[in-house]
């Protein structure tokens, strides 16, 4: 089963300074690649850079920024094959910022062919 990871966290969180926590995320995905469970992964770009699109009466509205306003941001993603849900939460809690973040996994919606 795919699973999506979204990571969570206030961009000013981090519980250590920027290069030690790539390094962190760096040795993170090397498990995962190790182990056959990652299909791909990014970061994203501060929500600062954002635009949120939204259709009304057939007409696009255009807002900088998230959806909505949070302590958290939509940080980056993980996306895993795992066994079963409880595989993915084991891989989840070693996200590095599952420390001080919020790591949100739900599965990937497979639809007939």
């Amino acid at each position: 089963m795919q699973f999506l990871a979204l990571i969570y966290a206030g961009e000013d969180q981090d519980d250590v300074d920027v290069e030690t926590l790539i390094g962190q995320y760096q040795v993170f995905e090397g498990q995962l690649e190790a182990a056959g469970i990652m299909l791909g992964g990014n970061a994203l770009e501060a929500v600062s850079t954002a635009t949120s699109v939204r259709v009304r009466n057939g007409q696009s509205e255009l807002t900088d920024g998230p959806f909505a306003e949070t302590k958290e941001q939509l940080g980056g993603y993980y996306l895993m094959e795992c066994k079963d849900l409880d595989e993915a939460l084991e891989w989840a809690a070693k996200i590095p910022s599952a420390r001080y973040g919020t790591i949100e996994v739900r599965p990937v919606m497979v639809f007939e062919q």
